[in-house]
């Protein structure tokens, strides 16, 4: 069975959105991976000192055969210092794995299905 880590900004540390809603967004495509035999796991981050350390942790829990960074760490300009640590973490801890880039919550299972 192929595997992903998916990668994105913790729902609880950004202001003025739904967090539920985000998290129950997150919750369902993280199952649609198991719908599509890929087995997934999700990690969260913040911009702090503890992106790092979370970050290598789950990319060394297992060998990952993609990992999905998420639009919202890629595409908000005041996280290009995150994004680029984590290709960078990724291209060192994980370096079997493919890169993939979502453009939303919801189409994650397809960014993976480019690189599986």
């Amino acid at each position: 069975m192929s595997s992903a880590l998916v990668v994105g900004y913790d729902p609880q540390a950004i202001p003025g959105i739904d967090r539920e809603a985000l998290g129950a967004a997150l919750d369902a495509e993280l199952a649609r991976f198991g719908e599509h035999g890929i087995d997934a796991a999700m990690t969260l981050v913040v911009f702090d000192e503890s992106a790092e350390s979370t970050l290598v942790a789950s990319l060394t829990e297992r060998p990952w055969d993609v990992v999905v960074v998420g639009g919202g760490i890629r595409k908000t300009e005041q996280l290009l210092p995150l994004f680029e640590q984590i290709v960078n973490l990724i291209h060192r801890h994980a370096p079997q794995a493919a890169i993939a880039f979502n453009t939303s919550v919801g189409d994650s299972v397809e960014a993976a299905q480019r690189w599986l």
